[in-house]
């Protein structure tokens, strides 16, 4: 999986590519939990995410509880495979998929 982390002021937007699995999932946990101070407004791209684990969605869960206490967060270029995902777990209901 690549990575692209870009923070400006209270915005940040993380851009991911490849999978997110258990082997890929702890490098953007460690972004979430380091980077991420300040950050009012995040956005995930989701554009070249072709697969999510169970690891994968705790992150996203873990990433949620901890901008839902200061902010927002939002998927952005989810594909319908991924949103099935979300959907059959239901991850749409928790997580702002735009």
């Amino acid at each position: 999986m690549e990575i692209k982390f870009e923070k400006t002021g209270a915005e940040a937007l993380i851009e991911l590519n490849g999978r997110l699995d258990t082997v890929t999932s702890p490098e953007l946990d460690g972004i979430i939990n380091t980077e991420l101070d300040g950050v009012t407004d995040l956005t995930l791209d989701f554009a070249g995410v072709d697969y999510v684990s169970s690891a994968g969605l705790r992150v996203l869960l873990r990433a949620q509880k901890k901008t839902a206490a200061v902010g927002t967060m939002k998927l952005i270029n989810v594909s319908p495979i991924i949103m099935e995902i979300f959907e059959i777990t239901g991850f749409n209901e928790i997580l702002t998929v735009e």
